[in-house]
């Protein structure tokens, strides 16, 4: 267990005093009912075992926030200028922070989330980081030429200058491990040439173990160093270095040299972060066993001391944001077990009823013990919430196979599970097969078929037999944007296997018949259209008489009189009618114009024609809906009746 902080510049004025918030003894919140830990800027994280809890620190608001072993948000504690740096007693009853902007001190009771006490540090910096360790809490203060360490002690007294000057640069960072209770690391972090000093504080006097600078070695400038039990230091998460007086030793490295920090846990098992992953490693292992991939750049992770789980700072981006603008508690549960990779193969489609075969492998960096059991379930419609099939042990080096014979149709997933054991996690993969199913038998009347405004058609469906499902469903949609699709009718079909719904016809209409489909019969739908004429009606006026010619009846109009049409139509927004004029002449109708004009709201026109001049003249004259012409679609082009002049002296 440690405590680490990122060293910031910039002190930022906060007023004095501490504010309890939403802390008392009520059982701690889970993580799904209480908002997670978001802080602006690292103040530190350290997690507390006997409690068991986990604190973090908000160097620019002053906060120490704690939170629950699940990372659900318990309380926070506001005054605590410049918080940047937290750590913990060995008994985990007392929570110090250092806050280097009001240079104290501060002891928390961690239970509660109150100040027991405030211990001003006489410095200008700092002080900035804190470790217990040896019954004591020790700080790095000042800066360059001043820098040193101090403690506190169990009775309160504060002592400065506990190691001889110069022998520090600048605030140390500090570091600790239960796993090693006497001994504290400072390191002056990210300088050239870098130094680790490692202390040995059982008399209550730092005494040097070593102390080594510099400029190269196998991570050149060191950012991060931790304690490994047994006598032994981790830099920048991936060198191992054992030491005597004032020299190291390179015993081994882990993978992802890229890394930027590590945790060490009690135990010895290593938490290393390189950018947005944090991964875990054993003690003397050479590959992860388990990786967390995360959704930002994670800045610190820090080891429960039970090694149980590891706590996360994640950073996060605004936009055009180069460096993360706030940081959010993350909980990695089941470090100390390995993740297998388990794989599932099966033919992507099948016939129905006849056998198939699943095939796949388990494998992990953690090697599995033989003849691992699989659980494996199968979903398909007949059983939508699964059902377990037979396990499956796995053979010569995790692999493995099955036979299944699916007796329904459609989309049947396999899904093979391992339950985990102490070393491994859980872990679990499906595969899906497209099985085949019957086509079924349906059909539909009218389709295409005309009819006039204002009378009903009939639409009947019919299914053959099909397996199971006896259910359709008939939706209609009448053209138009006004209107919208809607479900018409749905119903078993009768013993004939039909099912009839009846519309009437003021608007093309097209009708979708849906069949769902059953285990063993495929769905469908089939799409038919109904069209329905305009009302449309025209008549003449201003004639003097009618009569017939022939059989043809004929207005009568002198030849300076100009006749009026009026043509009425059921009305649709931006609707128009195209008039159609033809000539007699020697016996034959000849086409003179055709000509649009738009109808009022009522769907109403009067056109005056206008006065020929001559007699002995014969017209005709219709109005007609053009479907996609008129201005709209919303009905089928219909004709309207021929409308016969004659003009005399």
């Amino acid at each position: 267990m440690r405590t680490r902080s990122t060293s910031i510049a910039t002190a930022t004025t906060v007023l004095l005093g501490s504010v309890v918030l939403g802390f008392g003894a009520a059982a701690p919140a889970s993580a799904t009912s209480a908002p997670a830990v978001t802080v602006t800027s690292d103040g530190g994280i350290v997690a507390d075992g006997p409690l068991p809890r986990v604190f973090v620190g908000d160097y620019t608001a002053g906060t120490v926030y704690a939170a629950d072993q699940n990372g659900a948000k318990l309380g926070s504690l506001t005054g605590i200028p410049g918080v940047s740096g937290l750590t913990v007693s060995t008994d985990g009853s007392t929570l110090y922070a250092a806050a280097s902007t009001s240079h104290e001190i501060v002891a928390i009771d961690a239970a509660t989330l109150t100040v027991e006490a405030r211990y001003p540090i006489d410095t200008n910096d700092g002080p900035t980081y804190v470790a217990f360790a040896g019954g004591k809490l020790w700080f790095s203060y000042g800066n360059q030429w001043d820098a040193n360490l101090g403690s506190v002690d169990s009775a309160g007294t504060v002592t400065l200058g506990q190691v001889p000057q110069y022998l520090l640069w600048n605030p140390e960072e500090l570091s600790a491990n239960p796993a090693e209770p006497n001994l504290v690391t400072a390191l002056t972090r990210g300088s050239s040439p870098s130094t680790v000093t490692v202390f040995d504080v059982s008399s209550g006097t730092p005494q040097t173990v070593t102390s080594v600078s510099q400029h190269s070695g196998p991570v050149g400038i060191v950012n991060d160093v931790d304690l490994i039990p047994g006598g032994g230091l981790l830099l920048d998460g991936v060198y191992r270095m054992s030491y005597a007086q004032n020299s190291w030793t390179q015993t081994g490295a882990y993978p992802n040299t890229a890394a930027q920090s590590g945790d060490v846990s009690p135990a010895g098992m290593v938490a290393q972060v390189e950018g947005g992953t944090v991964r875990i490693y054993r003690p003397n292992g050479t590959q992860p066993i388990h990786s967390y991939a995360t959704t930002a750049q994670t800045v610190d992770a820090v080891w429960a001391p039970d090694g149980s789980r590891v706590y996360a700072l994640e950073g996060a981006y605004s936009s055009g944001s180069g460096s993360p603008t706030s940081y959010t508690l993350k909980v990695l549960t089941d470090p100390t077990r390995n993740v297998p990779t388990l794989s599932v193969k099966a033919p992507a489609s099948a016939p129905r009823a006849k056998k198939l075969t699943v095939t796949g492998k388990i494998s992990a960096t953690v090697p599995l013990p033989a003849g691992v059991r699989l659980q494996v379930t199968r979903t398909d419609l007949d059983s939508p919430k699964g059902k377990a099939l037979a396990s499956v042990t796995t053979g010569s080096g995790g692999t493995y196979s099955f036979n299944d014979t699916p007796p329904a149709g459609g989309t049947v997933t396999y899904k093979v599970s391992y339950a985990g054991d102490a070393a491994h996690t859980a872990v679990s993969t499906s595969a899906k097969v497209a099985v085949s199913r019957t086509t079924p038998t349906l059909t539909v009347t009218n389709n295409g078929k005309h009819y006039n405004y204002g009378t009903k058609a009939t639409y009947t469906v019919h299914l053959g037999s099909e397996y199971k499902n006896r259910t359709v469903a008939i939706y209609g949609d009448p053209y138009g944007a006004d209107e919208g699709k809607r479900l018409l009718k749905s119903g078993t079909v009768n013993a004939s296997g039909n099912l009839s719904v009846s519309v009437t016809m003021y608007r093309n209409w097209t009708f979708s018949t849906v069949y769902a489909g059953d285990d063993r019969t495929a769905s469908k739908t089939v799409t038919t259209h109904a069209y329905a004429y305009a009302r449309l009606s025209t008549a003449l006026s201003k004639q003097y008489k009618t009569a017939k010619i022939g059989s043809t009846t004929y207005a009568y109009y002198h030849k300076n009189t100009a006749p009026v049409l009026t043509t009425s139509m059921n009305y649709y927004k931006g609707r128009q009618a195209r008039l159609d004029l033809q000539v007699y002449y020697d016996g034959a109708w000849y086409a003179s114009d055709s000509e649009y004009v738009a109808l009022s709201s009522n769907g109403h026109v009067a056109v005056n024609l206008g006065a020929p001049g001559k007699s002995g003249l014969r017209a005709r004259i219709r109005a007609v809906y053009v479907q996609g012409g008129s201005g709209d679609s919303v009905n089928a082009t219909t004709y309207g009746n021929w409308k016969y002049m004659n003009f005399t002296n």
